[in-house]
């Protein structure tokens, strides 16, 4: 993921960054919780901070809308708990905006956006009026059961993806540590994919994703390691040349992801925005060829991407069929991932390979971001629709 990474800020707990569309466009930054029920705070970005408009609310349902009013050095707003992120919006130059849902529990939180003059501002949660609908983060009426059934299964999801992490690691791992170049080459791009397909999970913890996922100037040179270091000496140098230390590490960094992953706990818009976020991703670095910059495997990035997507809207559909816009967002954002499949399709090899991203030509390229905007629109609706089930 493109972002500036933050190693001294330590999440203790999971959050999904949730995060829809970056496009000017989108229509829900237009029209915060229109007909949702949910309460619409509007964030100004600027480079002197991040306000919010109101900066008190009801506990419940709540949608955050961001937009850069012309800030330079900022382009990304989170809500935070302590060192939890709970919502985040990122990728807004000047003029852009976004926006993020959430079920809040009173309390007192902070907006952060880092490089602002003043970083964090205040912002509060009081208590829902008797009777509030939505008050609770944990839904009790109608929508239970669908909601519960798709965070349960998300769980399930997750720690599946974690195990086959922790897996198909340890075995590029071994490449790497045997000096099998070929093989290792091999493995890295099926040992990342379980990662890609979690990783507004695994983004949310500050110390681990850096570690694991962080490319060349992200973080600094003597701290630089993860997939992407392998990744460079392997097709850079063509050899595993010091890097047994640093595959060590990597299997370490996995394993440690997995066991934070099975104490995290999720609310449905959680695995709304977080379904978003991986297209955000695809849409930021993978389109761009930045992620797999050694290797050319981003296509094969952006199909785990889009899996992890597709499984947590799957999981949302009954919940979401039960809202007022529910099955008109299920028709269309169905046709839509259809749509970015057949374009990845033709560029795939078999076994789950695709070409090197550098034998996509310009129009290919395009051919792909528009499908994946025009999905990434109705999915950033998901988030809000299914926020106010009770």
């Amino acid at each position: 993921m493109l972002l500036i990474r933050r190693p001294g800020l330590l999440v203790s707990t999971v959050a999904l960054a949730v995060v829809a569309t970056g496009c000017a466009s989108d229509k829900s930054s237009d029209s915060p919780a229109s007909g949702s029920g949910a309460t619409a705070v509007r964030v100004t970005l600027t480079d002197d901070g991040c306000q919010a408009d109101p900066a008190s609310v009801p506990a419940g349902p709540t949608t955050f809308t961001i937009k850069n009013e012309g800030g330079s050095a900022v382009s990304e707003a989170e809500l935070m708990s302590g060192s939890k992120i709970l919502g985040e919006k990122e990728g807004l130059t000047p003029g852009l905006s976004g926006s993020f849902s959430l079920n809040l529990t009173a309390g007192d939180y902070q907006l952060y956006c880092p490089n602002a003059k003043t970083e964090r501002s205040p912002f509060t949660v009081t208590a829902a009026s008797a009777g509030a609908a939505g008050a609770s983060a944990s839904p009790t009426g109608s929508g239970a059961a669908a909601v519960n059934a798709a965070t349960t299964g998300y769980r399930r999801y997750l720690d599946g993806k974690a195990a086959e992490l922790v897996t198909l690691t340890g075995q590029f791992v071994a490449a790497v540590k045997a000096g099998q170049v070929a093989r290792a080459k091999q493995l890295y791009a099926p040992a990342r994919a379980p990662y890609e397909a979690i990783e507004p999970v695994a983004e949310s913890f500050g110390d681990l994703d850096p570690a694991i996922d962080a490319r060349e100037g992200d973080v600094p040179a003597a701290e630089w390691g993860g997939y992407h270091r392998i990744e460079r000496q392997l097709w850079v140098s063509n050899n595993t040349t010091g890097m047994a230390p640093v595959a060590d590490k990597l299997l370490a960094d996995v394993t440690s992801l997995q066991k934070r992953i099975a104490t995290a706990s999720f609310q449905a818009a959680d695995l709304a925005n977080g379904a978003t976020e991986l297209l955000t991703e695809v849409g930021k670095t993978k389109l761009a060829g930045e992620e797999e910059r050694y290797s050319g495997t981003d296509l094969s990035d952006i199909a785990a991407n889009l899996s992890g997507s597709r499984a947590a809207f799957d999981l949302l559909v009954p919940a979401l069929s039960s809202t007022p816009a529910g099955p008109g967002l299920v028709t269309t954002i169905r046709a839509r991932f259809a749509t970015v499949d057949a374009l990845l399709a033709k560029y795939a090899t078999g076994e789950g390979n695709y070409r090197p991203y550098k034998q996509l030509n310009a129009q290919a390229i395009r051919e792909l971001t528009v499908a994946v905007d025009a999905l990434a629109e109705p999915l950033s609706q998901v988030g809000e629709q299914v926020v106010t089930i009770s």
